[in-house]
């Protein structure tokens, strides 16, 4: 069996997941699939000997939607296109987003007199006019909207249903509603009352869920950030030490039993072992301490930590994917692909809810309709069903939290194995920590000093001033934290040192 992540396109709602997930389980030789709609991802597990990456992207594409294999190394970044693209439709959701939000408000505001019995005279009367609301309305559901129609009109062709199903059939029912009141106004009149036309009720749910979805757009976007962050401690390129002399090589060349050399203040490239010099290193990357930890020959270095003193030369153990960065980095995409226990219950309920609702819906306009006769009622309460029922705050804010929580928590030096873990961390009673470095900086200072009796004979500050001088060729923290001290007690460490050397683990 072979596993394979895919980046998916085109998925609008949890419902689309759920048509995914069964377009590929429908391929033989398919054993899993688990698809995540926050995260825009699909895994699946098939038998290669039975089927191929594109006969299950092939699959996909049937279903209405677009399917690409996620290179295996988790380190290596998006490609330049596909972050304009993500960029572009950003920029063209944010666009949308603000119109449409500028003309619910200028329709809302229209309409208050009619929602509130209130006069408001102070009030423009162009503001009530039906042609200027149809005027503002059509763009916003025709170019602002235009997703959830094409969208329905798909899931329509492939004979399901999904939120934009609901959004569409809503929505253009109000406005063809009030499209009809507009040309036919005698036509619709009942007992002798005009009807009223409801654009503002189109373009206002058309605006919130762009609102929505510009929402939901950031928060991935922040997510990708934080692990384009996280890559992004890896250096770019290495000191490769061959036949004595050195050369800078790009560190996707770097292979496992190359010599590697690291100077004082660089990042070590990959994970090895010291097989030359000694240092002192910045792991806290890994392990939270941010005191620095000495290695000399025969001790092992991570890929990403930082290189604080002496010079070393170490040989590559592991690189690539198999690196404790590249691991760290997959464990945290993988927790965002997984799904919640909650979330795999939203998964089975928007499968048959959508279709649900559209018969609750046309249920709802046969009982109002027969009880009360009032066909305008009627209508405008079966379009408040197909919009309010929408299926998708589960389906989307929890893959969305996911995302978001385990991004965030990653940028922090917090890493959630899965979506499971994440939700039943509420149940945690007791948290265990190490205390010096993880839940403390780890940056002693000197809050005192006392001397031993006789040896200062008045001239304290003066022994404080040679204790700081001292120091000051040192890396040791506790020696940074007395010439500091030297320092802040107008002391500056500046006699001259001769002979220094540092006993690493001697005091």
């Amino acid at each position: 069996m072979a596993t394979q992540t895919f980046k998916l396109r085109g998925m609008s709602c949890a419902a689309c997941a759920g048509a995914i997930e069964s377009a590929i389980l429908a391929v033989p030789g398919v054993d899993t699939c688990s698809v995540n709609f926050g995260a825009e991802q699909a895994r699946v597990t098939y038998n290669p000997e039975r089927t191929s990456l594109p006969a299950i992207q092939a699959a996909v594409d049937a279903a209405g939607y677009r399917a690409a294999p996620i290179q295996a190394n988790p380190l290596a970044l998006d490609d330049d296109a596909e972050r304009q693209g993500r960029e572009q439709e950003r920029r063209q959701l944010t666009r949308k987003a603000i119109a449409s939000l500028g003309v619910g408000a200028v329709l809302i505001l229209g309409s208050l007199p009619m929602m509130t019995g209130l006069p408001m005279p102070w009030m423009p009367v162009w503001l009530h006019d039906p042609w200027l609301q149809w005027l503002l309305t059509t763009p916003v559901l025709f170019w602002a909207g235009r997703s959830f129609f094409v969208n329905a009109w798909k899931a329509f062709k492939r004979r399901s249903a999904t939120m934009d199903t609901l959004v569409a059939v809503g929505t253009g029912t109000a406005y063809l509603y009030s499209v009809l009141v507009l040309l036919y106004p005698a036509g619709l009149a009942t007992h002798d009352t005009m009807p009223q036309v409801y654009f503002e009720v189109a373009a206002v749910i058309i605006a919130l869920i762009l609102l929505g979805h510009w929402l939901e757009n950031r928060a991935k976007g922040q997510t990708s950030e934080a692990l384009r962050q996280l890559i992004g401690l890896q250096p770019k390129t290495a000191r490769l030490v061959r036949n004595g002399e050195t050369l800078d090589i790009p560190i996707t060349e770097v292979m496992v039993g190359d010599l590697l050399l690291v100077r004082p203040g660089e990042k070590i490239p990959v994970d090895g072992a010291i097989t030359e010099g000694s240092s002192t290193l910045d792991e806290s990357m890994v392990t939270g301490e941010s005191v620095p930890v000495h290695k000399q020959v025969g001790d092992e270095v991570i890929g990403a930590t930082l290189n604080k003193t002496g010079s070393f030369t170490f040989r590559a153990t592991r690189v690539g994917q198999d690196t404790f960065l590249a691991q760290m980095v997959a464990l945290v995409q993988q927790a965002q692909g997984s799904k919640a226990p909650i979330q795999r219950l939203a998964d089975r309920v928007t499968g048959w809810f959508v279709p649900a609702v559209m018969a609750i819906a046309i249920l709802t306009f046969v009982i109002w309709f027969v009880v009360t006769g009032n066909g305008t009622m009627a209508l405008i309460t079966t379009v408040g069903v197909l919009i309010i029922a929408c299926p998708c705050a589960l389906g989307l804010a929890t893959p969305t939290s996911i995302m978001v929580g385990t991004g965030k928590g990653a940028e922090h030096g917090i890493l959630i194995k899965s979506a499971e873990s994440l939700e039943l961390a509420h149940k945690v009673q007791t948290i265990v920590l190490d205390k010096t470095g993880t839940i403390t900086q780890g940056k002693p200072t000197v809050t005192d000093y006392v001397t031993v009796h006789g040896t200062a004979q008045g001239h304290e500050l003066a022994l404080l001033q040679w204790a700081g001088s001292l120091e000051r060729y040192s890396e040791h923290p506790l020696a940074a934290a007395v010439v500091s001290y030297a320092e802040s007690q107008q002391q500056p460490s500046r006699l001259a040192t001769q002979n220094f050397e540092a006993i690493p683990g001697q005091g």
